[in-house]
């Protein structure tokens, strides 16, 4: 326990403004101390040799400015950060690295060659990534001086940064410890401790971590060429490709959020690590801005709602697969049947295929070599032969690994192949909602949004290369039309052939060609990502962001020539020759489980009508209504609504209202009729109806109401020993909640502001003040709504 152990108790300034008076400091650990004094004899040199070189050449090299601007630079000499100080000094504090011809560069690190220079800030996506990276270095340097921690590896993710690290086999981080680690991270980052980048040798890296058997193991299986990068910063000294910010004072604000457990896979011991997460901006006002941000995230979280409103959870003996309860089905089984309209009307055909197929079809797709290992394989004991030659089943005569499909598409290849196709039937458009399995990762599920059994909107178009732009316009459109019903904004992104692509660069070229042309008549922005494409082809991929601003990858459209290729597809011509279909990987939903939790967390759990799980409640106000209220309960389901009632004759009228607008119900019914001996039975005058949301209509209330029994409206409202009446509008009225219109979000502009400024417009709920309050002899008129929008109303 000598690496752990703590010699002394300092008082490290700043850290009791965290409720502890004493903070446990250790004394640097010898080899902590021979690191560093190693690392600064290698950084003297290293300053030496580049002076020398700066001396000896003195050559002057070319710097290609933002804005087209050309400048006169020294090699070996002239930094980035003394190029932006030239520009401007707002840009010098602001950039956090350089990017020198399209590779990530260090602001501090000196130029080489003639050179196209750009800076990233905080803004960009690259600066993020740049800034987060810097942060994890400041944990681990807080984690190794304050717990005596050995550092594993600490990457920037798409929102903030981790650090693993290992503690002992008995170790671990504890949540009381995390605001005492937080207040060291600060005193480093106020420190304003410079990031040095190094260049060291494989022999000389050994040396730097030969008490680091994690660092060890990644430079036996990362480094591959004779040299690689380490960044000193204070006392740290990490194993890193950078680039990394000028130094630690640039983060402004920084939090860290959570703490768990890891797994560092050795192939003979696997280690148990110690991760911690956080994340930082660049000013104080920022971090508190995203923690603001962050509450309303927590109140939105579609795992809250998804248990308050009982519509789905997770068990641990079905790791990363979701059960979802009546309620939730509902709405699951409500947004797959909008897109199975949306697939009649736009010529798609549904297909159901087989989830287990053997290896030899995924060798034969290509997924087996580029995707086996995010694939559920299994090896069966024996597989049953045909019990008569007549059998449409055949079986191997040996023993054959099986696979659960990760995707369609082989199937569907196995489809289109499995008879003589001819031209008049394409273009063939195939749709699939069959059950998905993908091994992810533990670490990586996180409730609906990532999944190991899932349904995609999964379809496939075979197509003649001549119908292939109108096919891509009509993905576009389908696109464009199902998220602005569904009131998202999107963004799009040309994904480029990745490096170890299939096929011939040329189609690659030809394909890529296509889908930029599609995208550039389509109008919307997009951009390109470099390699991101599928190994078998380009692709558009889509994000949609929700009422919060958070982007969630739904929507894809791929384009592919290689699938057609490997199964040898082929259809008769025009001209009776044989010719090869191109094939249309497309989604819009994407996982049906994502845009579930995306739609819960951007309603905030209040669903528009035709995807609620709480359309209507019927609340009768006596129980001598009782009756009547459960026919209209009834009456309601048999039109196809989600009808409740709420009889609990142990609450007040007031507290079931209440109850019903937590609850989000898109409509409150309720009624109270005296008198009814005068009365007799008459038809309910005032119809309930559907309103304002475009997307698929649920049926109109008037239709659902039973006929012939005592009314309540707004037009007569009758109590005994009095005539008709014609009341007018009041607070003692019951509320009846109508859901709003779907708001018409735009397309996402480049250059906008990192959450909207505008969040999806809600329902709103009356306060408790102003709950109508029972009264003996009073009656509730349900209050007018406006006229229906002009939308056809059908069953369900």
């Amino acid at each position: 326990m000598g690496l752990y152990q703590r010699c002394r108790r300092l008082r490290f300034p700043g850290l009791h403004a965290c409720g502890l008076h004493t903070a446990a400091v250790p004394t640097p650990p010898h080899w902590l101390v021979e690191r560093l004094g190693y690392f600064e004899e290698l950084w003297t040199a290293q300053v030496k040799r580049l002076a020398s070189m700066t001396q000896e050449e003195q050559r002057t090299i070319k710097i290609s400015l933002p804005g087209g601007q050309k400048v006169d630079a020294v090699a070996w000499k002239t930094t980035p950060y003394q190029l932006a100080q030239q520009i401007s000094s707002n840009l010098a504090d602001t950039a956090v690295a350089a990017q020198v011809n399209g590779e990530p560069y260090d602001l501090e690190r000196p130029l080489e060659t003639d050179s196209d220079l750009r800076f990233l800030t905080f803004d960009s996506a690259q600066g993020k990534k740049v800034f987060w990276h810097s942060s994890t270095h400041v944990l681990g340097a807080a984690a190794e001086q304050l717990l005596g921690a050995v550092l594993c590896q600490g990457p920037s993710t798409e929102c903030g940064f981790y650090h693993d690290f290992f503690l002992g086999k008995e170790r671990t981080v504890k949540g009381s410890e995390l605001p005492v680690l937080e207040r060291f991270c600060q005193e480093l980052t106020a420190a304003a401790q410079p990031f040095r980048r190094l260049e060291a040798s494989r022999a000389q890296l050994r040396q730097l971590f030969k008490d680091n058997p994690f660092k060890l193991r990644l430079i036996e299986e990362k480094v591959t060429g004779p040299t690689a990068t380490v960044y000193g910063c204070g006392m740290l000294v990490d194993l890193c490709r950078g680039p990394h910010l000028r130094h630690t004072g640039q983060i402004g604000g920084l939090k860290l959020l959570s703490n768990s457990s890891s797994v560092w896979k050795f192939p003979d011991a696997p280690e148990t690590l110690q991760r911690v997460s956080g994340i930082s901006f660049p000013t104080a006002e920022e971090l508190r801005a995203w923690e603001e941000w962050r509450e309303e995230a927590e109140l939105r979280d579609h795992r809250r709602i998804g248990k308050e409103q009982e519509l789905f959870f997770f068990h641990e003996l079905s790791p990363g697969s979701c059960f979802f309860l009546p309620r939730g089905t509902r709405v699951y089984n409500a947004l797959v049947a909008f897109i199975k309209a949306e697939y009649t009307r736009r010529g798609f055909s549904e297909v159901k295929t087989p989830t287990l197929f053997s290896a030899k079809l995924w060798e034969l797709s290509g997924h087996w070599e580029h995707y086996r290992e995010d694939m559920f394989a299994l090896q069966p004991p024996g597989l049953d032969r045909p019990s008569s030659s007549q059998s449409d089943h055949s079986a191997s005569p040996h023993t054959d690994t099986l696979a659960l499909k990760p995707m369609n598409c082989p199937a569907h290849c196995l489809m289109f192949a499995h008879r003589p196709r001819s031209w008049r039937e394409l273009p063939l458009r195939l749709a699939d909602f069959g059950a998905l399995h993908r091994a992810e990762a533990s670490g990586s599920l996180g409730g609906l949004t990532r999944l190991r059994c899932f349904q995609q909107d999964d379809a496939h178009i075979f197509c003649a290369p001549d119908q292939l732009e109108a096919e891509i316009r009509g993905c576009l459109d389908f696109l464009h039309s199902v998220y602005t019903i569904l009131g998202f904004s999107f963004h799009m992104a040309l994904s480029t052939r990745p490096s170890g692509f299939l096929g011939e660069p040329c189609l690659w070229d030809q394909a890529e060609q296509v889908l930029q042309q599609a995208l550039e008549e389509f109008g919307a922005p997009w951009d390109i990502s470099p390699g991101d494409g599928a190994f078998y082809g380009p692709k558009i991929d889509v994000h949609v962001r929700d009422a919060l601003g958070r982007p969630h990858q739904c929507g894809t459209i791929q384009l592919d020539f290689q699938l057609p290729l490997r199964f040898d597809l082929q259809y008769k011509g025009q001209l009776g020759a044989l010719e090869r279909p191109v094939l249309i990987h497309r989604a819009v939903l994407g996982s049906v489980e994502r845009m579930l939790g995306v739609l819960a967390e951007s309603c905030g759990g209040k669903w528009p009508l035709w995807l609620s799980p709480f359309q209507v409640v019927v609340i009768p106000v006596g129980t001598e209504q009782e009756e009547y209220a459960r026919e209209a309960q009834q009456s309601l389901r048999a039109a196809g609504l989600v009808g409740d009632l709420d009889a609990d004759s142990g609450l007040t009228l007031s507290r079931r209202i209440r109850r019903a607008q937590l609850a989000h119900y898109n409509f409150q019914f309720g009624f109270k009729a005296s008198g009814q001996r005068e009365l007799g039975p008459q038809p309910l005058t005032h119809p309930l109806q559907q309103v304002g949301y475009a997307a698929p209509p649920s049926p109109p209330l008037s239709r659902a109401l039973p006929q012939g029994h005592p009314r309540t409206s707004q037009h007569s409202l009758h109590s005994e020993g009095q005539s008709e009446v014609q009341p007018s509008p009041s607070q003692d009225a019951i509320p009846l909640q109508e859901e709003l219109p779907a708001p018409q979000l735009p397309v996402e502009k480049k250059g906008g502001p990192p959450f909207p400024q505008e969040a999806i417009p809600l329902q709103e709920e009356l306060p408790a003040s102003q709950l109508p309050v029972e009264k003996k002899g009073e009656c509730f008129p349900v209050p007018p709504l406006p006229p229906p929008p002009d939308i056809l109303l059908t069953s369900a």
